[in-house]
């Protein structure tokens, strides 16, 4: 074990960090019935957390953290990190929040495919056994052609995971040079601009309650980011991720208390085939890291089950 790791705070922060994510979420769907265009929620759940990091890295002095010496790749991060975002925040605005939260599950299954596409990994027998178990469990998710679930909610689903898993490959090489704070915020301040004409055509007319949720689902989105990254200083990925699957019992939880309603049977079986998935490829991430480390150390860079 190193010298810093403390693997109980480690999980602690994990655990809250997906508890600040599934509130942004909430958030996100509520803005959503009230009208709001997502584009302009997520101008705001950029722009806010962009504002709080320079400001902050401001007063003590710091803003030479944010030096770098490759613009384009932050660029290139934010643009697809942008698209992911629509998909992401979408998907919660189609379908309930437990199924939404679900097929986000699936990122790693992705992250494995693209691994091996674009990155020539080799991926073994263990890891492609996870990839078809996940997606049986979307098969189940998705239940009979008679089931709830709409198909365009369901499709929007596994593109958003299909683009957290494309991130994912993009910060394993930002990972490299880049501190985890400035990636957060070039992701931020980049893809303000590219939002902010959508305000042109949505404006900016809301009452008390409205500014409060676009308030609300920055801060949540920045605190949950801030809590990934500070579980990572005192705890392995290997080892925390297994929280980040907390997350389906928040959206079950807000999904209950806000709007009445519980995932049918078909989510209910399908969730544990996906989690499982999850962890299965956590696992071996972690085998195989622990193998690279006994002939040559290197950085842990198991996917992520989810980005927002």
């Amino acid at each position: 074990m190193r010298a810093h790791e403390r693997p109980f705070l480690a999980l602690g922060l994990r655990l809250a960090a997906m508890a600040m994510l599934s509130l942004m979420l909430l958030l996100v769907k509520l803005t959503g019935e009230r009208g709001m265009p997502l584009p302009e929620t997520m101008f705001w759940r950029q722009a806010f957390p962009a504002l709080m990091l320079l400001g902050w890295l401001g007063a003590r002095g710091e803003l030479r953290r944010l030096r770098t010496a490759r613009p384009w790749v932050h660029f290139r991060r934010a643009m697809i990190g942008t698209a992911g975002m629509f998909l992401t925040l979408g998907v919660v605005q189609i379908l309930p929040l437990a199924e939404a939260t679900v097929l986000g599950f699936t990122a790693p299954v992705f992250a494995v495919i693209l691994s091996a596409v674009l990155l020539k990994e080799k991926v073994g027998p263990w890891r492609w056994t996870a990839v078809a178990i996940g997606l049986l469990g979307i098969v189940v998710i998705a239940g009979p052609a008679e089931a709830d679930l709409p198909v365009l909610g369901l499709c929007v689903g596994i593109g958003a995971a299909f683009m957290v898993a494309l991130v994912s490959i993009q910060l394993r090489d930002l990972g490299r040079t880049e501190e985890p704070l400035t990636i957060v915020f070039y992701f931020s301040a980049m893809s303000v601009p590219v939002l902010a004409p959508f305000l042109l055509h949505t404006g900016v007319h809301h009452d008390a309650l409205g500014w409060l949720m676009l308030v609300g689902i920055g801060v949540t989105g920045l605190a949950a980011q801030l809590l990934m990254t500070a579980a990572l200083r005192f705890g392995r990925v290997s080892s925390v991720i297994v929280m980040d699957y907390s997350q389906f019992g928040w959206a079950t939880l807000w999904g209950w208390i806000v709007f009445d309603h519980l995932p049918p049977p078909t989510t209910w079986l399908g969730a544990p085939v996906v989690i499982a998935a999850g962890l299965i490829i956590a696992w071996r991430e972690h085998v195989r890291h622990r193998a690279r480390n006994s002939m040559a150390p290197a950085p842990p860079v198991p996917p992520a089950p989810s980005i927002a």
